[in-house]
């Protein structure tokens, strides 16, 4: 019991959930607003257009960025009490950030062309791609700063950075589409990407970080082990946004730009809507994870208690998700946006089986097991997620792409568990069995109920109630 003190005790993780989640909860809202707005004034084309724009540089940004961010929190998070190690570190990274950001615009100016005939079949958008260039820079620095603050456990910095940036770029965004239609696209991307960097940038230099010196980049071993390290982890995020934009373009040819906007409008509401649970497993997890990676028993906890509390969060508000998509369709878009009420049933369904799985999938980054870490979560995960999506979307349409997320989850949830269970022996608790299997059974039940109006209005209630009292009722339990 006495781990029950650490930062890792149920009431501290709570704690973090806690802080993570409120700021996060905001910037749900800041973005489900930009959302709607950008749904009223450009409808599904032209948010299938900014879609096919999006996601086209964030694959760009992710190769460009090498992985950085990732690597950064787990050198900070090791270096975190010993100052001159701190500092070392800091200074190289904003060096390495300096010349990852650069690389990112060259390469996404020079491609501009190919880009455009890529990604939209024609050369029309070439001068959008260029100007792009500065958004891909800015994204790839913002993410290695707010990296360098994560790494730090600068919560409070990390929460006013988050929050003042997205309300930014709604504030002088929106108006962009709503007086240039499709034109105020590209601009509004920059705008966005350009509050994002500045306010983690300031965030990061009011901390009193040492500003880098070119000697830093004779540090050799720190530098091959930042991008070496890094390099790994570009290739799994890199994989799912290459997958993304691919299936990006396979839904436009094979069907066209407004299915592109709908696809892109459930995946926006489904992923803002469980944003606080992944948010925080990005924020707050890892690091604790990469802490705990010497120490089996500690680390097999981190992993345990973490899934058992996101589960307990998560069901609620995927039982919630499922019941009111038709609604949240209504709010939140336009009734032009009514066709993708099903595919949003089935990503509930999917993604609570990869709330499920997200603290597993992170064991393989801590534990620098980089081999592992390419075969299930880039090649498996990513090559089965693209293989399905167009199996399905060939069959069965938009809704095909939803249930092709459900399938996908659950095939690499067992490759994961599995990978995970051979090469750390690592195992779930009893409890935690029984809370994923029944979660399946909720989340299968929800989803049947849901398909009619009088049991939608009577068992989903029902279930959110019970759902919610009970998670209510243990977490207080644990703290």
């Amino acid at each position: 019991m006495a781990a029950d003190n650490t930062e890792n005790s149920y009431r501290n993780i709570l704690k973090r959930i806690t802080t993570f989640g409120g700021v996060q909860l905001f910037n749900i809202f800041v973005t489900l607003a930009r959302g709607k707005l950008v749904a009223m004034f450009l409808g599904p084309e032209g948010m299938g257009i900014s879609s096919l724009f999006t996601s086209s540089t964030d694959t760009l940004r992710q190769f460009a960025g090498l992985g950085l961010n990732l690597s950064i929190v787990k050198e900070v998070s090791a270096a975190k009490g010993n100052a001159g190690s701190m500092d070392e570190v800091m200074a190289v990274a904003v060096r390495l950030t300096l010349v990852t950001s650069l690389s990112g615009a060259v390469l996404c100016f020079l491609l501009s062309p190919l880009l455009s005939q890529w990604t939209f079949g024609n050369p029309d958008y070439t001068l959008g791609f260029m100007l792009l260039s500065v958004s891909v820079a800015l994204s790839i620095a913002a993410s290695c700063y707010m990296a360098m603050l994560q790494g730090a456990g600068a919560v409070r910095q990390l929460a006013r950075a988050s929050v003042v940036g997205g309300l930014s770029g709604l504030v002088f965004g929106v108006p962009l589409y709503y007086f240039f239609g499709v034109g105020g696209i590209v601009p509004a991307i920059i705008i966005l990407s350009c509050s994002t960097f500045l306010f983690n940038y300031i965030s990061f230099r009011r901390r009193g970080y040492p500003v880098a010196r070119l000697e830093g980049l004779l540090r050799a071993p720190l530098v091959r082990r930042l991008l070496s390290n890094g390099v790994v982890l570009m290739a799994g995020a890199l994989a799912g946004t290459l997958t993304g934009y691919l299936i990006n373009l396979f839904v436009r040819y094979s069907g066209s730009v407004a299915d592109v906007g709908l696809f892109q409008a459930a995946n926006s509401i489904t992923n803002q809507y469980m944003g606080i649970v992944f948010s925080v497993l990005a924020l707050d997890y890892f690091p604790r994870l990469s802490a705990a990676a010497a120490d089996k028993d500690k680390f097999d906890m981190v992993v345990n208690r973490q899934i058992e509390i996101v589960g307990l969060i998560a069901v609620p508000l995927v039982i919630c998700l499922v019941g009111t998509a038709p609604l949240l369709i209504r709010l939140l878009l336009t009734e032009s946006f009514m066709p993708v009420v099903s595919l949003i049933k089935w990503m509930g369904v999917g993604i609570l089986s990869q709330a499920l799985y997200f603290p597993v999938g992170y064991m393989f980054i801590a534990r620098d097991n980089r081999r592992l870490y390419i075969w299930v979560e880039v090649v498996a995960g990513s090559l089965l997620r693209l293989v399905f999506a167009m199996l399905f979307y060939s069959v069965a349409g938009l809704t095909g792409l939803g249930i092709s997320f459900v399938v996908t989850s659950g095939v690499t949830n067992v490759i994961g568990y599995v990978a995970v269970r051979r090469a750390y022996s690592f195992r779930l608790t009893s409890r935690n069995i029984r809370y994923c299997i029944i979660a399946a059974g909720v989340a299968g039940l929800t989803f049947a109920a849901s398909l009619t109006t009088v049991t939608s209005c009577t068992v989903i209630p029902l279930l959110f109630v019970a759902t919610t009292a009970y998670a209510f009722v243990t977490l207080r339990r644990k703290v």
